[in-house]
């Protein structure tokens, strides 16, 4: 019975649940679903990234890997190099997909990052120059969803941010006589990653009631949706709200609270997982 109400009235299903401060799949309101990371050659065998990792958000699967190119700096930011995210939502994630060129949802979620990175200043794209004006990186970020079920922002967030502290770079100099560049692979560095942003996404519920971590159901059943994003310190680096039900000051500031939380969450884990995969 309650198959074939949650299949005629799914809305009205949803809020009898909501009703007693929690939802179908049992958690709380403010509660997120089983979150795991693996970062590197654990995650997945892209041996051509110099950095992967991949998220699990519940059944939200997103595998993310950089790889990192040579190129010359633009002529009006000789000192800085390139950071160029994509996210992909293929057709093999999820119904809701079709083939072909990116939809609305991925270009989204393609701005989305790229705004985290420029606001968050994850890396400072000083620190991807080579040598001024001549040589510089670019770290192409391409961020796959491999099953998708809601809350694509921040799996995309953690992926990209988990990724990015994986990366290996080789030392690179330029030969003063040749003008040639020449590349190490035995000396290799890491990023220097300057913040840790962590993105946290609410489910607007009958324009009032906030859910965190919604589900692709819940998401389609929400009157609205905003994702805070947060840096170490706290501080709110961006606040991604595309439309629906507004939200009052009291009710923002409920979902930056928890957004600091869930960053301290996040990044404990990230850093446990890196911790495990160093070698001894």
């Amino acid at each position: 019975l309650s198959v074939c109400f949650r299949t005629v009235e799914p809305l009205e299903y949803y809020r009898r649940f909501l009703k007693e401060n929690c939802r179908p799949d049992g958690r709380e309101l403010g509660e997120f679903r089983a979150t795991t990371v693996n970062i590197g050659k654990s995650c997945c065998s892209i041996t051509t990234a110099d950095g992967s990792a991949l998220v699990k958000l519940g059944n939200t699967t997103v595998i993310c890997g950089v790889k990192a190119e040579l190129a010359a700096p633009a002529v009006d930011s000789a000192n800085k190099g390139y950071i160029v995210p994509n996210v992909e939502l293929p057709s093999l994630c999820s119904t809701r997909f079709r083939s072909g060129p990116p939809g609305e949802e991925a270009q989204a979620a393609s701005q989305f990052i790229a705004d985290v990175i420029e606001n968050s200043q994850i890396i400072a794209k000083e620190d991807l120059c080579i040598a001024n004006g001549k040589l510089a990186w670019v770290l192409y970020c391409d961020i796959i969803c491999l099953d998708y079920d809601g809350n694509i922002l921040d799996a995309s967030a953690f992926a990209l941010l988990a990724a990015l502290k994986n990366v290996q770079l080789p030392s690179v100099t330029i030969n003063e006589e040749t003008g040639l560049s020449e590349v190490n692979l035995k000396q290799k560095n890491s990023l220097i990653i300057r913040k840790h942003p962590v993105a946290t996404s609410f489910a607007i519920f009958d324009d009032t009631l906030l859910i965190v971590d919604p589900t692709a159901e819940e998401e389609d059943l929400a009157t609205g949706t905003v994702t805070i994003v947060t840096d170490d310190e706290g501080r709110l680096c961006s606040v991604h709200k595309p439309g629906g039900s507004p939200l009052t000051g009291a009710k923002l500031q409920d979902c930056i609270t928890r957004a600091i939380t869930r960053h301290k969450e996040v990044k404990k884990l990230i850093d446990k997982v890196i911790k495990s995969i160093k070698p001894k």
